[in-house]
């Protein structure tokens, strides 16, 4: 890891946005977005001593000319109104709210706002040098469209803060998403801008929403060449899966030289999570941001910015992936033994499962899957496919 110098003695390390106030993104009690995790992971982080009141950032909320840079007028003035309950499902499906994945829901606006804001908060930290990288994990809602909310986002805090990144501070951008499901919102919003970079490494559209982020989308006119999309199969393991995030970063960002990274760390590709189909471990969260720190000192003098993203196995699964993500941008020791005895305690009787009881997974998480070598294999062809315009030949 880069040492830190010179100016990084006089700013924070890393700053970690939150407030309960984030929770008031809230669809049902019964819907699988339960921001509840954000309270697990951050009691967790001060069990362990991780994080203190003088780490926390309070998240602002986004105005509306924020909202504007990527989203449309008419579409924020619908999701205010659908907000305060002058508009019936029937008159919002059109826009993406009001449907099973993205219902209505009282100060909706607000709320997705915050979360917004929250990002917006974590880029002037790390763009004004108050802090070398900054975390927000409300954000990561990357499937929201420029007039249409989609797959549980209503406001797309990625896009909005890129967009502001590069009217703020003229900066080119790399976005790297890890979710398990295709980066769409984000893609389509700089598909035609050479100076904004995605990556977007998730399972297949062949089986998972959104359906799209096939290795052929590279981007239009000037931004031909800046989007890049590894769709790895069903049952794809940890190996397989860092081989390919491993590789691609590293050389697109050794392509593109951006100014500032942007990571997306939904932690919905492990095995348990009910959602998708992959079979990543925690081993997946202890490497993936290693990697997103090491380029960020490299290239881009430390401006990291991280946000949240999926992540259904609210209990098991991102309490831990994400404090792993927290640890690693404060280059504290990552722990390898058992979970603070005192979080455990207190959670597992809310909890609907068994609670694992350690940072990294039991070794017989599940059965040994029998296609490995061909997964492996096909995923290597998508790799090389992805990278294949960026490579010298």
């Amino acid at each position: 890891m880069a040492k830190h110098t010179g100016n990084d003695k006089l700013k924070k390390h890393a700053v970690y946005v939150y407030s309960e106030e984030q929770l008031g993104y809230k669809f049902s009690e019964t819907h699988p977005f339960n921001q509840k995790r954000l309270i697990l992971t951050t009691d967790l982080l001060r069990k362990m001593n991780a994080l203190s009141d003088q780490d926390i950032v309070i998240p602002r909320i986004a105005t509306d000319d924020e909202l504007l840079l990527a989203h449309d007028a008419r579409y924020v003035d619908i999701v205010k109104k659908a907000s305060k309950g002058l508009l019936t499902s029937s008159q919002t499906e059109s826009f993406g709210i009001g449907t099973d994945d993205t219902p209505i829901f009282p100060n909706m606006h607000e709320a997705s706002a915050r979360l917004v804001g929250g990002t917006l908060t974590a880029v002037d930290y790390v763009m004004e040098n108050k802090a070398s990288h900054a975390l927000n994990l409300g954000g990561g809602l990357h499937h929201g469209f420029h007039g249409r909310a989609s797959g549980f986002c209503i406001y797309n805090d990625s896009s909005v803060a890129i967009k502001y990144i590069q009217q703020k501070y003229k900066a080119r951008v790399l976005y790297i998403d890890t979710d398990a499901h295709h980066g769409d919102g984000v893609q389509w919003s700089f598909y035609e801008d050479e100076d904004v970079c995605t990556i977007s490494i998730h399972e297949t559209g062949r089986y998972l929403f959104p359906g799209t982020g096939n290795v052929t989308e590279r981007g239009s006119g000037l931004g031909y060449g800046t989007s890049f999309n590894l769709p790895i199969d069903a049952f794809t393991e940890d190996e397989s899966f860092l081989d390919l995030y491993m590789t691609a970063f590293r050389e697109i960002a050794t392509h593109f030289k951006p100014d500032v990274i942007i990571t997306q760390n939904g932690a919905d590709a492990h095995y348990l999570d009910p959602l998708t189909h992959l079979y990543g471990t925690m081993k997946l969260y202890q490497e993936i941001p290693k990697l997103a720190h090491q380029l960020a000192h490299e290239f881009c003098d430390g401006k990291w910015i991280a946000v949240g993203g999926g992540g259904y196995d609210i209990w098991r699964v991102v309490p831990r992936a994400w404090s792993l993500l927290w640890m690693e941008m404060n280059d504290m020791e990552i722990p390898q033994g058992k979970l603070p005895k005192e979080w455990l305690d207190q959670w597992q009787k809310d909890s609907p499962v068994q609670l694992i009881p350690t940072w990294m997974d039991p070794e017989n998480l599940y059965e040994p899957i029998p296609r490995k070598e061909e997964i492996t294999e096909k995923n290597k062809q998508v790799l090389d496919k992805a990278l294949y315009h960026i490579r010298p030949h």
